[in-house]
């Protein structure tokens, strides 16, 4: 017998369509070749670097002085931070993001800027926040900046 909502999609039936036609070969981070890594890890520091860069620009009291090199090494010790020290103090500080609705996030981006400013002073390569209110406008635009980057990024792997 033929119904009419045999042709009708119902909204779950729409819903598995749309996802079927935005799903990118699902492989486990396992199963990534080790240039896929290796492109990975470059994309990271040069997104790193330019949203870097874009702060030394915008905020007064982010500074940089040298060459493109060691500011690379400035984005390394960036990404270094926030892939070790970032999480602890995020878990650490739960209560506080809790209660002040996420805002407190900002301050531990803030002193995370700040943290790599001081071990870039340390290995000499240019790279100084003056004080937490610049660290925190300079944390701001780096993660509004690498936000707007890797969607650019996303955008053109698809």
């Amino acid at each position: 017998m033929y119904t009419a909502s045999h042709h009708i999609p119902t909204r779950d039936a729409a819903r598995r369509r749309v996802w079927s036609r935005r799903r990118v070969p699902n492989r486990s981070r396992a199963a990534r070749t080790e240039i896929e890594w290796d492109v990975a890890f470059i994309l990271k520091v040069l997104v790193n670097a330019a949203a870097l860069w874009v702060a030394t620009r915008l905020v007064p009291g982010v500074t940089y002085h040298g060459d493109w090199a060691p500011f690379l090494g400035v984005a390394v010790i960036f990404g270094a931070v926030n892939a070790t020290i970032r999480p602890l103090a995020k878990v650490l500080t739960f209560p506080l993001i809790i209660l002040t609705l996420g805002i407190f996030a900002l301050v531990v981006n803030g002193l995370m800027l700040w943290l790599t400013s001081s071990l870039s002073s340390a290995l000499g390569l240019g790279f100084h926040v003056s004080g937490f209110w610049a660290a925190f406008f300079g944390a701001l635009v780096v993660s509004l900046v690498s936000t707007m980057l890797w969607a650019l990024a996303r955008e053109e792997r698809r």
